[in-house]
């Protein structure tokens, strides 16, 4: 029996994991979802957002209203190993596709957290930073909501809240049907539960439909007065 040379055996090693790509590239669904992502990376600046909020290696956050993880990923990313991060939803078929995703990529740092529409359920004084985007118009329960994350941060911890803006003085019914709702309404809320305004960030404008986002940072107070 003859053997092929070895350069003709590692040719055909090469063949089959081009074809093998291929096949993976040609998924449609695979294909969405990476366009997607790549699309909203351009606008949402990702890294951005990040930096504004201090998140680094080992740090713990939260990504309540998690809905597909699109923060939680680049949040799992960002923090590494030795970081932390909460993927908080109502939704358990959410988390279900977040454990998914994670098992598949090999991302050990991730939590999930099914969360109750007036709770969280993070453990308390664990986070560095909570983010809520483009979720906090659809909670009723606002009050008991950012009751529950103010308890979660650590002292001099972050809440970051990116949402849709609206134009103020409408009924709150209102924006929960448009999904949206006025930077001003967000931080009365989150001031009258206890957080300190620190500062808002140069917001966002959604690709596909021109929808524009605000950016603002709360501090749980470092110490109490």
């Amino acid at each position: 029996m003859v053997r092929p040379p070895a350069n003709a055996a590692y040719a055909r090693f090469i063949i089959c994991a081009v074809l093998l790509l291929a096949a993976g590239l040609r998924d449609p669904a695979r294909l969405r979802a990476q366009n997607a992502g790549q699309e909203r990376d351009a606008w949402q600046r990702p890294d951005e957002v990040m930096d504004a909020l201090g998140i680094k290696p080992g740090s713990a956050v939260a990504d309540v209203g998690c809905g597909a993880g699109y923060f939680t990923f680049h949040l799992a990313e960002r923090v590494g190993p030795k970081g932390k991060v909460y993927a908080e939803d109502i939704k358990e078929e959410r988390l279900a596709e977040i454990r998914k995703r994670a098992q598949k990529e090999g991302v050990t740092n991730i939590e999930t957290v099914s969360g109750a529409e007036d709770d969280p359920r993070l453990p308390l004084a664990s986070v560095d930073v909570v983010m809520i985007v483009d979720a906090y118009h659809e909670m009723h329960h606002y009050d008991a909501m950012l009751e529950a994350v103010y308890r979660a941060l650590k002292r001099g911890g972050l809440l970051a809240l990116i949402d849709g803006a609206a134009e103020p003085g409408r009924p709150r019914d209102e924006y929960y049907e448009r999904h949206r709702m006025p930077a001003q309404t967000e931080r009365e809320d989150a001031e009258r539960n206890g957080f300190r305004f620190v500062r808002e960030r140069p917001g966002f404008t959604r690709a596909d439909d021109k929808k524009e986002y605000y950016f603002i940072i709360f501090e749980k107070p470092a110490k109490t007065i």
